[in-house]
């Protein structure tokens, strides 16, 4: 087989590059220490209901802490456990989420609340509604056939 001249270099610059890009994530990766998240904090998660925070789902105040109020939910079969919260305009509020079946994702709708639930861990993040109105709570990892009815809502008041 005859390459022609120009290919060779299209070849050698193309493979270049990649060698170039993938030492730079190579060394970023494993040189710098970069790594994605990882939870901190485990749950059973056949005994999620009867471990705390999850005992108790829903959005609860909270004194002393960096944030105004706790948002506990509970991924399951295909609905979100509270189905509807309502919280003041302006709240700092940190989310505590997790799962007792199978991988679910969890997206609040038009925030930047993107996390993904896994049997046996606690997710959490912490953000701030700064924006009256409804934002739809869905499950962005298919968990299975009632994967498309998996929604919550959260209602965003003024104080």
């Amino acid at each position: 087989m005859h390459l022609h001249r120009y290919e060779k270099w299209w070849l050698t610059f193309g493979i270049s590059a990649l060698i170039i890009f993938l030492s730079i994530v190579g060394i970023q990766a494993f040189h710098q220490g970069h790594k994605p998240p990882s939870a901190k904090a485990f749950v059973d998660p056949e005994r999620v209901s009867e471990t705390e925070p999850f005992t108790k789902p829903g959005l609860h105040k909270v004194q002393g802490k960096d944030w105004d109020y706790e948002l506990v939910i509970v991924a399951a079969a295909f609905s979100f456990t509270p189905g509807e919260v309502e919280i003041p305009k302006g709240a700092k509020v940190k989310i505590i989420a997790t799962t007792r079946d199978v991988v679910h994702g969890f997206e609040i709708a038009g925030t930047n609340v993107n996390m993904m639930l896994e049997p046996g861990y606690i997710s959490e993040y912490v953000t701030t509604f700064n924006k009256t109105g409804e934002f739809l709570i869905i499950c962005n990892e298919y968990c299975g056939t009632g994967h498309h009815m998996m929604s919550a809502r959260i209602k965003v008041v003024d104080k």
